[in-house]
């Protein structure tokens, strides 16, 4: 008797590309050459990939690994939490669930397709949990800078840990004014950040509007990054930029962020299936030997 195929979901949130698979009934590991060419399949690529494995903490739905382009781990992804909630709530038809992640336990709760909040967490500002690799005071404004030291282009950006490490610099012109494409894997890799880093520009136009871009870790640009929307608004927060609630407008689209009372970051925005497919079949294409050499006919 075979086994049934292992299925993928292919689902966006903003148009943050995600991939879902579940192996909660079996099935996984997945190693970090089958992340990768998952990712370069046509019909599979993805920003973050959300793999669910049965809970291992009473009271929560699935342990979620999740993954990057380049198959390392990341700890967090509001979008992909996002879009495994409504696919489950589409299954289940419940309404609240809890996963837990490499960041800890993450509650989300779903209205429609449209309207799914996520909590975050409590953000963590101290330069040892960002983490940097030298001791800074105060986390609102770090020494860094790109461009000509006389000159520099952008400098004094923000850093905090939503759940992955994030610096966020803050620009007096459009987001898309700025090569983020160039400098962003410079960022990602600087000595300062021994574990990479989420690079986001943002422009702050009101206190409750802030309009991002962002590098991330180990995907490169990315449309949307929820991460990075809560990591920009609470230190926007912090800065006394704006107010406890505002509206985050990424490239693909607006998230509403608020920073509680209570210290918790509430990430509210959309989520969306584009198609389901076989899992099996582009891991075993993937993983087919190479076919033999077929020596040329020697010359006269």
């Amino acid at each position: 008797m075979t086994s049934a195929p292992t299925r993928y979901v292919k689902m966006n949130g903003l148009g943050n590309e995600i991939v879902v698979v579940d192996f909660r009934r079996g099935g996984g590991p997945l190693k970090p050459q089958d992340v990768r060419a998952v990712a370069e399949n046509p019909a599979t690529g993805f920003d973050q990939m959300m793999v669910l494995h049965k809970a291992r903490t009473p009271g929560t739905d699935a342990f979620v690994l999740i993954f990057n382009t380049d198959g390392s781990e990341s700890a967090a992804c509001g979008n992909g939490t996002r879009c495994i909630a409504w696919l489950e709530h589409l299954g289940t038809g419940r309404s609240e669930f809890r996963y837990e992640t490499r960041a800890g336990l993450l509650d989300v709760g779903v209205k429609n397709s449209d309207d799914i909040t996520v909590d975050m967490g409590q953000p963590r500002f101290g330069w040892a949990d960002v983490p940097l690799s030298e001791p800074f005071h105060d986390t609102r404004a770090i020494e860094l800078q790109i461009g000509p030291i006389e000159a520099p282009i952008l400098h004094s950006p923000s850093v905090v840990n939503v759940g992955n490490p994030h610096v966020v610099f803050w620009t007096d012109k459009p987001v898309d004014s700025y090569d983020l494409a160039r400098f962003g894997p410079m960022i990602e890799n600087h000595p300062l950040f021994p574990e990479r880093v989420n690079v986001t520009l943002a422009d702050v136009q009101s206190r409750d509007t802030i309009r991002i871009r962002t590098w991330e870790r180990g995907a490169g640009l990315t449309r949307a990054c929820g991460t990075a929307a809560c990591a920009t608004a609470v230190s926007a927060m912090r800065k006394r930029l704006a107010d406890r609630k505002v509206t985050v407008t990424l490239p693909g689209g607006p998230l509403v962020i608020e920073w509680t009372a209570d210290d918790r970051i509430l990430m509210t925005g959309p989520a969306e299936i584009e198609h389901e497919g076989d899992l099996d079949a582009i891991l075993s294409a993937n993983r087919a030997p190479a076919p033999p050499l077929v020596p040329h006919e020697r010359l006269p």
